[in-house]
């Protein structure tokens, strides 16, 4: 039977969880970094990432619902990301629509689900679920550990060729610079919910098989663009720097 875990060993256990798994491995994401993808994979990629990041605030509404009404912080650490997606500024898909036509794709293709992967819906399902069913410290390591705390590394290797070799501006790529920042410190916000209200062995336990499966999830979600789009584009020795 499983034992409780202190603070600093579940904390090591649920980071080793994404270790391996973590989507900035992913052939698309190095493509993306070695500056092999044309504007036309970052379009594709556009159209369903908005299916997958566009409900967020949905999946979050969904967590709220199930915390206690005592667990104060974590009904305000929720309610906050919601607020940050949909209303703090520019709406993050606002941002994501606006890199997607810089790309020479159109506001009604990225909205349009049929033109989302069934791997992208496959995501976007699981996390419907996880945010509707599981327990809400469950669901926040789904969610924010498991998925939002990934962000900043992706972003960082994705983001300088984005200007350095495909020219983009500044402007068009505030989607990016925004999220390194605020999922930066909504991951370590989400880590502290999962290290406190995680507090049965059983509870925990959860937690970490639900981090597991998240990066695979998202791994999942970014082979499927990989598969789709931009292998069969690649040249062979393009193929080899990316080790597939």
């Amino acid at each position: 039977m499983a034992e409780l875990l202190s603070r600093e060993e579940f904390r090591r256990q649920l980071e080793e969880a994404i270790k391996g798994r973590h989507s900035q491995a992913s052939p698309f994401s190095v493509a993306w970094s070695k500056g092999l993808l044309k504007r036309e994979h970052f379009a594709r990629w556009a159209e369903n990432h908005y299916h997958y990041v566009g409900p967020f605030a949905d999946y979050l509404a969904y967590i709220y619902a199930n915390i206690p009404d005592e667990c104060t912080d974590a009904k305000d650490f929720i309610l906050q990301n919601m607020w940050e997606e949909e209303l703090g500024g520019d709406r993050h898909t606002d941002l994501l629509i606006r890199f997607a036509e810089a790309c020479g794709t159109t506001r009604e293709r990225v909205v349009d689900p049929n033109n989302m992967l069934p791997t992208t819906r496959g995501l976007q399902s699981w996390c419907y679920a996880v945010a509707f069913r599981e327990h809400f410290a469950v669901a926040t390591a789904a969610l924010i550990v498991g998925l939002e705390s990934q962000v900043p590394d992706i972003y960082r290797k994705q983001l300088p060729p984005l200007k350095e070799k495909y020219g983009f501006t500044d402007e068009e790529v505030e989607f990016f610079d925004l999220h390194i920042v605020s999922d930066e410190i909504h991951g370590e916000r989400g880590y502290q919910l999962v290290l406190k209200y995680a507090n049965t062995p059983e509870l925990q336990q959860r937690c970490l098989n639900i981090v597991r499966i998240g990066a695979q999830m998202r791994w999942m979600y970014m082979d499927g663009l990989y598969r789709t789009y931009v292998e069969p584009d690649l040249k062979e020795e393009e193929k080899a720097l990316l080790g597939v």
